[in-house]
């Protein structure tokens, strides 16, 4: 259970943090985090947890334009043309936290928790990418319910993309799109990294055992 969250997460939401790490650990992975509108709260649930804290390897917090840009790479240009809540942003802040870190998944948000001219409160954009695996998005349009309801069902929807990614649950409509689109949007950021991807953490812990 985790400790320090006020108001406190509904508990199928921790339960659903538990099992997702659960997983992680299992699998000997190591998982990133990329945040801007939850403001490390899933970076807080995913270490809160006891006994599973040590799968975390980093957490980029990234509330600001300009620390999308410097921690994670993402083009200033991207964010004036799809907006810095887009699913283009989303999965380049994904990308970008896989490209650096050490860990072998990476999980990304991006929202509006309050509305305002051009925002729409309650449109959250996830993305999730592992090495290997094209990136998987979703959009979330919550409305105004308040900025606490909506950070904790962007982390629901957050851990559960995250769970998809680990179990391969997508269906195949939907890995054809991701997989054409993270290819783009690898190709775009660096061809040279589409061409020849380092290999991932893990597959480096293996080949040093």
């Amino acid at each position: 259970m985790s400790e320090s969250h006020d108001p406190a997460l509904p508990p199928h939401v921790e339960d659903l943090a538990q099992r997702v790490l659960r997983e992680v650990f299992e699998r000997d992975l190591k998982l990133a985090t990329a945040e801007s509108c939850t403001g490390g709260l899933l970076a807080s649930l995913l270490t809160d947890v006891p006994g599973m804290s040590q799968v975390f390897e980093r957490g980029f917090l990234t509330y600001t334009p300009e620390a999308k840009t410097e921690m994670l790479g993402v083009e200033p240009r991207m964010m004036a043309a799809e907006g810095e809540v887009s699913e283009a942003v989303a999965r380049a802040m994904a990308e970008g936290a896989l490209e650096r870190s050490n860990a072998d998944l990476a999980i990304a948000i991006t929202g509006y928790t309050e509305g305002g001219p051009g925002r729409s409160a309650g449109l959250v954009h996830i993305a999730c990418v592992r090495w290997s695996r094209p990136t998987a998005h979703r959009r979330l349009e919550l409305g105004s319910f308040g900025r606490a309801s909506i950070r904790a069902a962007a982390l629901e929807a957050a851990l559960d993309l995250l769970s998809e990614q680990l179990s391969r649950r997508a269906g195949e409509a939907r890995r054809r799109e991701a997989a054409a689109e993270g290819s783009r949007s690898w190709a775009a950021a660096d061809p040279a990294r589409a061409r020849a991807p380092k290999a991932s953490p893990s597959a480096e812990r293996a080949a040093r055992r």
